[in-house]
């Protein structure tokens, strides 16, 4: 740890956002000092977003040592990480998920590999679930395709189609070092000097592609993207995002939507979201015909009160969402 700020300016920053995961977030703060090393001067900033679950005071009992800023509101995770960036002052800026637990040596080998690659500007580790499946993290640029099946009932109900494979880099084998397009946002170790010359996270995305839009920014500014799975975290995913389940939806979709304005132009935008709100409503439907033959009644309606909202929401981009950890 940078015990002295006055003496020395930290080789690492690490930049964690988080929102009601406090025991998950408190296992991921011990792991910390044995992923990191001994050999790294390293500060780390806990940017909670209002979380109801006594995060802040069992992170200043556990970790007295940890920088915590503390939000009133929800702001998302794109601007609690861009809250992070304003305070950080390593060489490398490490953010990552307070879901995720770093194994021995981790980030210290994330680190190196910066170190010994200096067109690379952003590296990121193997994952794995909590479960000890391998977790993919490597990325493909996404094509219009992509934008209109990936993670939608096209998926669901063809899941072996090659473009999907082809997407997650799953042609390429998993456990060499290799360029990739983008990498999965639980764990990104990046240079500062990316930051200073790309700008910070895009806040137009409240959660999710917030790291695709980053990464794509930072390889069009002529940087190199690594997988580098000599280094391995646990990401234990989607345990802020799971408790809103209609909400992570609503987020997740109205990203994309927002994503392909961005970098495809409103048109393709406003096709893209017509057609997501489509498949909700056959899926809405869906649940309904199951729920009119009494098929599993409570969970029908559950999801099919999810699904509303979704559909009330109209997937508008602009509109704030809830944030994921």
């Amino acid at each position: 740890m940078c015990d002295n700020p006055l003496q020395h300016s930290p080789d690492l920053s690490v930049i964690i956002v988080s929102w009601n995961v406090r025991d998950l977030l408190l296992a991921c703060l011990a792991a910390l000092p044995a992923a990191i090393g001994e050999a790294l001067l390293y500060e780390i900033i806990v940017v909670d977003n209002a979380s109801s679950d006594g995060t802040v005071a069992a992170v200043e009992a556990a970790f007295p040592e940890v920088k915590i800023i503390a939000n009133r509101d929800n702001v998302g995770f794109t601007a609690g990480n861009n809250q992070g960036l304003a305070e950080a002052r390593g060489r490398y800026l490490l953010f990552l998920n307070p879901d995720t637990r770093p194994l021995p040596g981790s980030i210290a080998e994330l680190v190196r590999f910066l170190e010994t690659s200096p067109d690379v500007g952003i590296v990121g580790p193997r994952l794995w679930y909590g479960d000890g499946s391998p977790q993919p993290n490597r990325r493909r640029f996404p094509t219009r395709f992509t934008l209109f099946t990936e993670s939608t009932i096209i998926q669901h109900y063809c899941p072996n189609l090659a473009h999907f494979q082809w997407f997650i880099m799953a042609d390429r084998p998993d456990d060499m070092t290799q360029d990739v397009d983008w990498l999965v946002g639980a764990a990104l170790l990046a240079r500062r000097e990316v930051y200073e010359q790309i700008g910070p996270w895009d806040e137009s995305f409240f959660m999710y592609s917030e790291e695709l839009d980053w990464c794509k920014r930072a390889k069009e500014a002529g940087w190199r993207i690594a997988y580098h799975p000599a280094a391995e975290i646990i990401h234990f995913e989607g345990k802020s995002s799971e408790q809103a389940v209609a909400r992570r939806d609503i987020a997740f979709f109205s990203s994309r939507v927002r994503y392909t304005q961005k970098y495809y132009g409103r048109l393709w935008a406003e096709w893209l979201r017509w057609w997501l709100l489509a498949t909700f409503v056959f899926q809405w439907l869906r649940e309904g015909g199951k729920w009119l033959i009494g098929h599993k009644r409570p969970l029908r309606a559950q999801r099919m009160a999810a699904y509303a909202e979704v559909l009330r929401s109209r997937l508008n981009w602009s509109r704030p969402q809830p944030h994921k950890p």
